[in-house]
């Protein structure tokens, strides 16, 4: 098969790319990315790769002739920073996605699979689990969230405008490995800030609102998930996530804190506001937003459907890519997983 990935380089397209080079079929993989990486390093070896930054509204052409004979096309581009910039982030979160469409059916793409989140969905329950027919209306107060429900109702244009192309939309939750180190700490802590404190001390408590409740995957599972997509033609839509539910008491185990200390809501958002305002750090709070509101996904269908079981527990995941921020880990080779990267990377 001929797959092409857009956004190949990063913390899903490396988790993608190893899982279809473990493959027993027969693949001919074609990377796409706004910088090339150094392809004579693992996983970005044995790729086709082509530059283009998908938020230039001329990236149409290009890349219908990239798509051009594809059995499949696999778009991962995303931004989360800088997020006191949202135009520049909705260039490529929204626009791209829009050029990227427009380029598959332009190319007559078979399959297009398109990663989105569970951020997608509007709120829902926390004790309960939601499959994939949850309304994607996403959480107002989140850059984040309302690119991902942007970009859904695109996806339900195309489904409706061009039913002769195979649409799969994946849902997952966090997405971590050891290799995206660098990338999550400068994206969600910031450049420049002090972090191999983060593998090595242990919290005595953890202050955290009740309702934060969410989900991770890691990236090597999330890989083999859209590789058992494109290698069955499997469409639709799929919520990935690993067990456990990464609810308070989750975290304090893993964060090797004594114990949980609720805090309301209120009190937490406030705090998350002012020191990103402040520029302390670089999460801002629309992800406490997330954490609170978006639903429990149900991964029933992936299971059943693709004969997906991720390999790792959603908490090992979480402790690898805490403890790779706490040792510095990262990808040299490649632009987006580099500590060195640019704010807008």
């Amino acid at each position: 098969m001929r797959i092409v990935i857009v956004g190949a380089t990063g913390n899903v397209g490396s988790g993608l790319l190893r899982r279809l080079q473990e493959s027993e079929q027969e693949h001919e993989l074609v990377g796409i990315a706004r910088r090339r990486p150094n392809a004579g390093t693992a996983p970005y070896a044995d790729v086709q790769w082509h530059e283009a930054d998908v938020s230039d509204p001329r990236s149409r052409g290009r890349l219908a002739r990239l798509f051009a004979g594809a059995d499949a096309v696999v778009h991962l581009a995303w931004l989360l920073q800088p997020n006191r910039r949202e135009r520049i982030m909705r260039a490529t979160n929204v626009d791209g996605h829009r050029h990227a469409i427009a380029a598959a059916v332009d190319a007559g793409v078979p399959h297009l699979v398109v990663v989105t989140s569970v951020a997608s969905y509007s709120p829902g329950p926390k004790a309960t689990r939601v499959d994939e027919r949850w309304p994607t209306g996403g959480v107002h107060t989140s850059h984040y969230s309302r690119h991902k429900a942007a970009t859904e109702r695109m996806l339900d244009a195309l489904e409706r405008d061009h039913p002769q192309v195979r649409l799969t939309r994946v849902r997952p939750g966090f997405v971590f490995q050891r290799d995206a180190a660098a990338e999550l700490a400068r994206l969600f802590i910031g450049r420049h800030r002090p972090t191999r404190w983060l593998g090595r001390i242990r919290l005595p408590v953890l202050p955290i609102p009740r309702r934060a409740v969410g989900q991770a995957v890691h990236a090597d599972d999330l890989g083999d998930a859209i590789t058992r997509i494109v290698e069955q033609r499997a469409g639709g839509a799929f919520n990935i996530a690993a067990e456990p539910v990464l609810d308070p008491e989750a975290l304090r185990r893993v964060l090797g804190a004594r114990a949980v200390v609720p805090v309301p809501f209120e009190v937490a958002r406030s705090a998350v506001w002012a020191s990103w305002a402040l520029g302390i750090h670089a999460t801002d709070p629309g992800w406490l937003d997330l954490a609170v509101t978006v639903p429990v996904m149900s991964t029933e269908r992936a299971r059943t459907e693709l004969g997906w079981e991720p390999r790792h527990r959603s908490t090992e995941a979480l402790r690898e890519v805490l403890d790779g921020i706490g040792e510095g880990a990262h990808v040299p080779a490649s632009p987006p997983l580099s500590p060195s990267s640019p704010p807008s990377a």
